[in-house]
């Protein structure tokens, strides 16, 4: 293709894809806030088991309305373009173990700081259960824990593996069809680091009623917003890393999956802190995910071939 050609292209695409994403964005917002808001005005109550139900249904959203927009406004195929692709490549096994080292990096950050100590007991994990069951559940739980072969830490990760990889991906499918699959592509034209960062934004305050009604950061719902869309800023390159390398949004729903399957063991044995301060979405992980988007950038350059990061643009994705 010519360069007059190439610009005539991108001069009716772009605004196409503008269009797109900001219809998606728009609808995805009004629409996820809505059914919170609905769900509380009908006098629903954020406890267990309801939110975790609600919080469930609340992550299809954007596969959803992607699909929607994709195929009843535009009459687009849905399959190829959003990047749904089952061909294997090592990129799925490297997105399922990526969060086990989230997961170390961001306990090790935390024994770093002052006010936070190690807890083979387990003192972060009982912290976090008052609000969920009686004293007489913890109890027998604390039992049943001290009659295992092993430490629970170990279970949990393996258990988290399972479910990151099955159930647990299959939720969070819902999520990336929308935000890596079709939103990652209609940004494409910005290049991979600025669609990143728009895609982490928007994720980050979609977020903002679950994080509103105690979700992640109990003790500080309102700063826990600014804290979850830092998060979502910092996650979403990685994710969309992922997506390109792997050519298909499942590795990056296997990526989140484990992410939430396993991110209870960022405070299980840690003792102090509070919810800013420890786990995967406190300040320890977000100093972690720092960490990784530097060893993604370096791996980028030094490493990968093909780079992602040499090309000018994210492409509009053909194969993906």
């Amino acid at each position: 293709m010519s360069i007059k050609a190439n610009k005539e292209f991108l001069s009716v695409m772009i605004p196409r894809s503008v269009k797109k994403a900001s219809l998606f964005i728009i609808l995805v917002i009004l629409i996820s806030y809505g059914f919170v808001g609905a769900y509380l005005a009908l006098g629903g109550q954020w406890v267990m088991p309801m939110s975790t139900i609600i919080s469930a249904f609340y992550m299809l959203i954007p596969m959803v309305i992607a699909v929607s927009i994709q195929k009843l406004v535009y009459k687009q195929s849905v399959i190829e373009p959003l990047g749904v692709s089952f061909h294997f490549n090592i990129w799925f096994i490297i997105a399922w173990l990526m969060p086990v080292i989230l997961v170390f990096l961001t306990l090790g950050i935390s024994l770093l700081f002052p006010f936070i100590e190690y807890s083979p007991e387990m003192s972060g994990f009982f912290d976090q259960l008052p609000g969920s069951y009686s004293a007489e559940q913890i109890r027998e739980i604390e039992i049943a824990i001290e009659t295992l072969p092993v430490h629970y830490f170990w279970i949990s990760l393996v258990g988290g593996l399972i479910a990151g990889v099955t159930i647990n991906a299959l939720f969070a499918f819902g999520e990336e069809l929308g935000w890596r699959g079709f939103l990652l592509k209609e940004l494409s034209f910005l290049g991979f680091w600025k669609s990143s960062i728009v895609i982490g934004v928007v994720w980050g305050i979609w977020h903002a009623p679950m994080i509103l009604q105690g979700h992640n950061y109990p003790d500080h719902r309102i700063f826990g917003v600014l804290m979850m869309i830092i998060f979502c800023l910092l996650l979403s390159p990685i994710l969309g890393y992922i997506t390109l390398k792997a050519k298909s949004v499942l590795a990056a729903s296997i990526c989140h999956g484990t992410i939430n399957a396993l991110a209870g063991l960022t405070f299980m044995v840690v003792e102090g802190g509070n919810d800013l301060t420890v786990g995967a979405t406190g300040l320890p992980g977000i100093i972690a995910l720092c960490l990784i988007n530097v060893g993604i950038f370096l791996f980028d350059r030094v490493g990968a071939n093909p780079s992602l990061f040499a090309k000018t643009s994210v492409g509009r994705r053909k194969n993906i």
